[in-house]
């Protein structure tokens, strides 16, 4: 098996930034079990995603387990990963009579995701996540990041993740300078006078965000593309060969 998952991609964004229409574009999309965890919220868009509806958090677990034995499977979704750990916190942290030894637990649970079943997936595996603002009182930045509770806070969410993006809403006016082939501007978005994208590089004005990407992965130019899952996923194949 091996030991680290390349094809693995954590996209963020606050709320309706165009993270989950992100999706609509997979290729094969028969192929792609979609992991609900926000209580079967519809997707935006008529999928015909394999779509599990997660009730328990170890159904993660075992879907990766289960996965791995399909062939016809090529990407893994989980939607979301604050849901996710939130789902752990209510149904196996707040109950339990012994609450210090199941934030243990908590922090856990997601260790062995990311570093069991993550890792050792053969499959293509995107996180989404929301993001908040929050304010770093030793440094008095605010910084926008995943929020986590317990030991996972120290570390923060994102130090599993080597690729990370940002969904975001962003006016035409400012992707002028940003041309590239994995951004198309439509009449639509011209009329609307904004587009969704994924911001694929840190700039001046959001060096305190946690965007992050192997080196030379993206060209500068490419700071913003169409918000397409599956050009990421391509441009990951294309960059580990």
């Amino acid at each position: 098996m091996p030991e680290i998952n390349d094809n693995l991609v954590l996209i963020c964004g606050k709320s309706a930034s165009g993270k989950s229409a992100s999706l609509m574009q997979l290729k094969n999309p028969q192929g792609v079990i979609y992991l609900n965890c926000e209580a079967g919220k519809k997707l935006p868009f008529r999928s015909k995603f394999k779509e599990l509806v997660v009730t328990d958090p170890f159904q993660v677990e075992d879907a990766f387990m289960q996965v791995e034995e399909m062939d016809d499977v090529h990407t893994i979704v989980i939607d979301s990963l604050n849901y996710l750990m939130d789902m752990y916190e209510t149904q196996h942290v707040l109950t339990s009579a012994n609450t210090m030894q199941a934030w243990g637990e908590y922090t856990q649970f997601f260790k062995r995701l990311m570093q069991k079943y993550v890792a050792s997936s053969t499959k293509n595996v995107i996180f989404l996540a929301h993001v908040v603002d929050q304010l770093n009182e030793g440094e008095m930045i605010t910084e926008t990041k995943v929020p986590a509770k317990g030991a996972i806070k120290n570390q923060g969410v994102e130090s599993y993740f080597s690729t990370i993006l940002y969904a975001k809403k962003r006016k035409i006016k400012d992707l002028k300078d940003f041309n590239n082939d994995l951004l198309t501007i439509s009449p639509e978005d011209e009329a609307l006078g904004f587009k969704y994208v994924y911001q694929t590089k840190l700039t001046k004005d959001t060096v305190n965000e946690r965007i992050r990407n192997p080196m030379g992965m993206w060209d500068t130019k490419e700071t913003f593309i169409d918000n397409n899952a599956q050009s990421v996923i391509d441009r990951l194949i294309e960059y580990y060969g």
